[in-house]
Parts: C-alpha cells; sequence; structure tokens
C-alpha cells in the first residue's frame, strides 16, 4: 500500500508492521531484497503508491500469462509481485508516505489480482467450480491470519495503530470498497474466535485466570503457524506448483489451508480450558 504494511496475509490495515508470528519466505528471502530495493526507488523518486499499482499490474500479467498456458513464466511474475508488494509499505515508511489510503489501494489490489489468479487457474486445470473454492479458501485463510494477529496484539499490546485519515476522495471511495468487501469478514472470524473463547470462560473467573486464557488462546504458535499461511507464502508455493507444471496441486493445497485452521482452532480451545482448569 502507499504505505501499508507488508502483505504477507490479508488486509493489513494496522501500523505496525513486524508480525507476531514470522513467515518464514517473508524474513529470509522477500524482506532482504526488499530491503535492497527500497533505497534505490527512494533515491529516484518513487512513490510508494505507484509500487502498490505495479505490484498489482505485474499480478494481473502473471494471471494471463498462466491463463494462456505460460506456467514458468506466470511462477516467475508473481515472486515479482511479492517483493514488491513487500516494498511498498517499507518504502512508505522511508519516505514518510505512511496513508490509508494506500493501506486500502494495498489491500484490495491483492484481491483483485487473486480473484484473476484463481480465475485463470479455473481456465487452465479446467476446474472453474474447484478454483472457486479455492479463491474462498484463500480469502478465509488470510482473513483469520490478519484478525488472529491484531487479536492477539491486542490481548498482548500494543495494539496496531492506523494512519491518521485525510478525508480525501479516493481515500473515502477506497474505504467503501474495504468496508462491503473485507468488513463483514472481520465480524465473522472476531465474532467467532470471541465468542468460542467465551463459551470457555465463566463469567464468574477471577480476571486473571481470564487474561491467562486469553493469551494462551492466541499464542505465539497459532500466529506463526497462520503466518506461514499468509500470501507471500502461497504466491511462493503456487509459483512451485507451476513451475512442476501442476497448477491444479496449488487448489488442494489452499483447501489444506483452509482445513488447517480448524485443529489450530481446538488446540487454542484445549489449552484455554486446561488454563482455566488449572
Amino acid at each position: 500500500m502507499a504505505a501499508s504494511t507488508e502483505s504477507s496475509s490479508g488486509h493489513a490495515m494496522g501500523g505496525e508492521t513486524r508480525r507476531a508470528g514470522r513467515e518464514l519466505v517473508l524474513d529470509l528471502v522477500f524482506r532482504p531484497l526488499s530491503n535492497a530495493l527500497v533505497p534505490v526507488l527512494a533515491r529516484a523518486g518513487i512513490a510508494p503508491t505507484t509500487v502498490v499499482l505495479a505490484n498489482a499490474l505485474v499480478g494481473l500479467v502473471a494471471a494471463l500469462a498462466l491463463a494462456r498456458g505460460q506456467l514458468l513464466v506466470a511462477a516467475v511474475l508473481l515472486q515479482v509481485k511479492t517483493l514488491l508488494d513487500n516494498t511498498d509499505g517499507q518504502l512508505a515508511r522511508a519516505s514518510g508516505r505512511v496513508t490509508l489510503a494506500g493501506r486500502y489501494l494495498d489491500t484490495e489490489a491483492d484481491l483483485l489480482v487473486n480473484a484473476a489468479l484463481f480465475g485463470a487457474l479455473g481456465h487452465v486445470t479446467g476446474q472453474p467450480v474447484l478454483a472457486a473454492a479455492g479463491f474462498v479458501a484463500l480469502t478465509l485463510v488470510l482473513t483469520v491470519d490478519f484478525n488472529v494477529t491484531e487479536l492477539g496484539r491486542e490481548t498482548l499490546g500494543p495494539a496496531s495503530t492506523r494512519p491518521a485519515s485525510s478525508g480525501g476522495r479516493a481515500e473515502r471511495v477506497l474505504e467503501r470498497i474495504y468496508v462491503a468487501v473485507f468488513a463483514p469478514l472481520d465480524r465473522l472470524v472476531r465474532g467467532f474466535s470471541e465468542q468460542r473463547l467465551e463459551r470457555l470462560v465463566p463469567a464468574e473467573a477471577p480476571a486473571a485466570t481470564t487474561d491467562e486464557a486469553r493469551l494462551v488462546y492466541r499464542d505465539r504458535l497459532t500466529v506463526t503457524v497462520l503466518a506461514n499461511l499468509g500470501l507471500s507464502t502461497q504466491l511462493a508455493v503456487l509459483g512451485a506448483c507451476l513451475a512442476f507444471g501442476v497448477p491444479e496441486l496449488y487448489l488442494w493445497i489452499v483447501l489444506g489451508c483452509l482445513l488447517l485452521i480448524v485443529p489450530l482452532q481446538l488446540r487454542a480451545e484445549r489449552r484455554a480450558r486446561a488454563t482455566l482448569a488449572a
């Protein structure tokens, strides 16, 4: 985003960019490359918004190449897209141009590219229904990743902050899109998580016990596992599947990522229950 957080997951609207959990492919590959690229772009006077638009364009070109059966080209372009996607936020901070409009733009651009990629996957694999299911699964996985990370920050503190609103027309339009598309998903995930925790914690439980249950309910392992289902990792895995000529495999992998959330949730509830019992 023109000041986005590093888009290793879904819609990253918070101000703190370092994730509570470590996404390995991001930390080991893309962040070091982004760190090297930011000074070059800053010296050239490239605006963060330009980088956001460039990463979206590269992603759409990758989807086009994928639809045309140019799997290796698409695989390479997706990694370029990820590099740019993880550069715009760093560039925004380095240049002091962190904006709320940029964050909305980055989030919505990722959604557009993801939709195009899954449309192309449906075409090239001849499995449009499976591809549509994969798109829904990825969107839900990224939403859970983002919201669980934010809830963990709110529990541990300090919570993420948002840039001040400029009140500009572009920002208002982007905000309406965000509210229409992402806000219902955020409420769904947060509401489900809170309701499950409230069912475990008796109303008469001491505050200290309740706080401890919250800490184990959103522990670092859960956040780290979800972090490694983030967008940077997803596109790296998709790129590998394309490079090996098995695009359909990725559709099953992303469905598996969604199923993985179930044992994570059950583990969190079991740990919270054990804490309360102790």
